[in-house]
């Protein structure tokens, strides 16, 4: 049976590329929204943390109807930490679209992608999108793009991806950019003609792999999935089984089925091959599970997922203000969290550590457990978070680390001092090239070598810097790499900060806090240039003498201190610090905290 009233597709691009934005403007030219409705602009990005930082953090699934055909479209993250998300994704359509921004051309994470969908076989339509930037390079785009083609090996067809402009923003598409479009249709028809209608044996017995997990309180996991071969029903009895793990078979029902339309889930009475659709009531169906009729479970190969590359330690908060900030505090309560991100985030990995009170957490990168971590925090958790560790491997008896492949777009003036900090972090040149006034280059660098990186780059280039990586594979280890080049300023003692304490510490570095901030032994508040720790009184009050000038105190002036953000506690930190983690505040601490059994653990050491 081939549905021709239906058409399967992912949006598929690197971070800020403009895939959501597109998806808006398919959504209001498709009849998703009526035409007096209010609508808030990149309205996939639902969840609060998306709509902040503008990056898409979860895949999700959306659909709209051009003359007689439904199209259902799922909009993919483009950040590399997240491409667990769209390896899956990738297994529930029959096509799909390539953004690449008309300036930048294909970037790292656009390759990687792309890799997984030419690997599954998928037809490509190739959008050049913000055509209308001032700075777009629209003839070496489309050069850039059949080269990238030819790298990945795409098949004949595949090279023969048909080309389209698009802005994304003004919501017009073109085959020709010299003619400028006036709407989407041109996309619209390129989807119905190229991309192939999904196909299956409609009378078989039904079968369906779950990519995607979403969870509800009330009704608990809901599966989504493409029904790959006949019919399902709400409460139809079902078989679940897992192609990795033939013993995990067990019987379920689908009490609730629901189809995709618009961004709603509405409930439908029957779904057949080809439908991507949504089922609760399965209690402990995961990813990669396949659905099937009682009485033949064949389970469907599933895309083994990467593996994570960088780890950090999640543990109970034992500082001296522990429990005055958040909701959930306990042990007990920070594990049944993690676990319960396991069901939503395959890339994800939780391991126990030697004590019941912290877990080793791994990870895409710093971005992935960053989303976490940020995510937790709103919800009431407090805890403590280690820095970031790569993941070393033993193969063939070599230790080997993850490498990883970093693209920087700098102004030429700039570009001595990043291939300095390169050189520094064990960074290979692979290729450097102009493009327009500015530079691109592309290393070949150790996952750990990039740790704290993107702020020096900011710094260098004076807020110029573009960088972007992914990850590559492994690679022999590299070396010793000197994280840090800094100290961190110490609180001496519990209390709050005045400004006579802080006008003192602040001739010894940059502070991260100001007047009136509780403080306590150990904590770190502030940077100092040199490579070692110093500790500084910040609660220090000025003694009261009756000699004293009148207005003495007011000419104090603080230096504004420098407000740390969750990113840059993490880049910031060393393997004998720790960020404090609650709903209100991160601080960075010492994992000793007091000042002579630190002082005598360094000289030991030394």
């Amino acid at each position: 049976m081939i549905r021709e009233d239906l058409r399967n597709i992912a949006i598929i691009a690197h971070v800020d590329h403009g895939k959501t934005t597109l998806v808006d403007e398919m959504l209001k030219q498709g009849g998703a929204f009526r035409e007096n409705q209010v609508v808030e602009d990149r309205v996939m990005d639902s969840n609060e943390l998306e709509r902040e930082r503008g990056i898409t953090i979860l895949a999700k699934n959306t659909s709209v109807r051009y003359k007689d055909v439904k199209i259902n479209i799922i909009d993919t993250p483009g950040h590399a930490d997240f491409g667990g998300e769209v390896e899956r994704i990738l297994k529930m359509v029959d096509g799909v679209i390539l953004l690449v921004d008309a300036a930048e051309g294909p970037m790292p994470q656009t390759r990687f992608v792309l890799q997984k969908a030419l690997s599954l076989g998928h037809r490509v339509i190739a959008v050049v999108n913000k055509i209308d930037r001032p700075d777009a390079r629209l003839d070496e785009i489309e050069d850039e793009i059949l080269e990238l083609l030819l790298d990945l090996n795409a098949d004949d067809e595949q090279l023969e991806s048909p080309i389209l402009y698009c802005s994304g923003r003004e919501g017009t598409a073109t085959e020709d950019y010299t003619k400028p479009g006036t709407d989407l249709t041109p996309l619209f028809d390129k989807i119905v003609d190229y991309i192939p209608a999904p196909e299956g044996d409609a009378e078989g017995p039904m079968q369906m792999l779950v990519s995607s997990i979403d969870y509800n309180e009330y009704v608990g996991r809901i599966a989504i999935g493409k029904i790959e071969r006949g019919a399902m029903k709400p409460n139809m009895d079902i078989s679940v089984c897992d192609y990795h793990n033939k013993d995990t078979n067990y019987r379920g029902k689908a009490v609730n089925l629901y189809q995709i339309e618009g961004l709603n889930r509405v409930p439908a009475e029957s779904a057949i091959v080809g439908d991507i659709v949504c089922v609760s009531g399965i209690q402990d169906i995961t990813i990669g599970n396949t659905i099937c009729a009682p009485l033949s479970p064949e389970p469907l190969p599933f895309v083994k997922i990467s593996e994570p590359t960088i780890e950090m330690t999640f543990s109970v908060n034992d500082s001296p203000f522990a429990g005055r900030e958040g909701k959930f505090v306990t042990s007990r309560q920070l594990r049944a969290r993690l676990f319960k991100e396991l069901l939503k985030d395959v890339s994800l990995r939780i391991t126990e550590t030697d004590s019941t009170d912290s877990l080793r957490v791994s990870g895409r990168g710093e971005m992935h457990l960053s989303i976490l971590i940020e995510t937790m925090r709103r919800e009431g958790y407090e805890f403590a978070v280690s820095a970031p560790k790569a993941l070393l491997k033993e193969i063939d008896g070599q230790l080997m680390e993850p490498m990883e492949e970093l693209v920087v777009d700098v102004p030429a003036e700039s570009i001595g001092s990043v291939m300095e900090k390169m050189g520094q972090r064990k960074g290979e040149l692979v290729k450097m090239a102009p493009a327009g006034s500015r530079m691109r280059a592309e290393f070949k660098v150790p996952a750990r070598g990039l740790f704290g990186y993107r702020n020096e780059l900011l710094t260098d280039t004076k807020g110029e810097g573009i960088m972007s990586s992914i990850f590559i594979g492994y690679q022999p280890f590299k070396g010793e790499i000197r994280r840090r080049f800094t100290g961190s300023l110490i609180a001496f003692e519990t209390g709050e900060s005045v400004t006579y304490g802080l006008y003192n510490a602040q001739e010894r570095g940059a502070l991260f806090i100001g007047p009136g901030t509780p403080v306590y032994e150990g904590m770190v508040v502030g940077v100092s240039p040199k490579s070692e720790d110093i500790n500084v009184n910040v609660c220090k009050k000025k003694h009261i003498t009756n000699m004293r000038a009148s207005g003495s105190d007011e000419a104090l002036r603080l230096t504004p201190f420098r407000r740390m953000s969750l990113e840059e506690c993490i880049e910031f930190i060393g393997d004998d610090e720790l960020i404090e983690v609650t709903p209100k505040n991160f601080r960075i601490r010492k994992r000793i905290l007091d000042n002579e059994t630190r002082a005598k653990v360094r000289s030991k050491q030394q």
